[in-house]
């Protein structure tokens, strides 16, 4: 079962985003949000972001080599418009599910 979840409301930058990451990990399940909104950054702004992916492309490696792989399938984002990942990236043998817990509340940057 292929799940890719979408929203009529995704920016230019999420939908990018979203086309790479299923390129790369052809994955079982792709969460793309845009969390700039959370954050002290001009209306409608896409630069911080979290995504849950889910592929066999993730079996057998480690977090930070999941991590890493999707880093890398982004370069180009975090080099430039992006300025923040929070990455979720789930083997589909682990995956039953789940979803990513919500982010937490902007302080401001520097722990304000």
């Amino acid at each position: 079962m292929k799940r890719v979840m979408s929203t009529l409301s995704e920016g230019p930058v999420a939908r990018l985003l979203r086309d790479k990451l299923s390129t790369a990990f052809q994955p079982k399940h792709l969460e793309v949000e845009c969390e700039s909104h959370l954050h002290s950054v001009p209306k409608g702004a896409e630069m911080h972001f979290r995504v849950q992916v889910v592929s066999d492309a993730f079996e057998g490696k480690r977090v930070i080599e999941r991590h890493r792989l999707v880093n890398t399938c982004l370069a180009e984002e975090l080099a430039t418009t992006v300025h923040a990942l929070r990455i979720d990236a789930i083997p589909t043998s682990k995956w039953d599910g789940q979803k990513q817990e919500e982010s937490p509340t902007c302080r401001g940057g520097f722990g304000k």
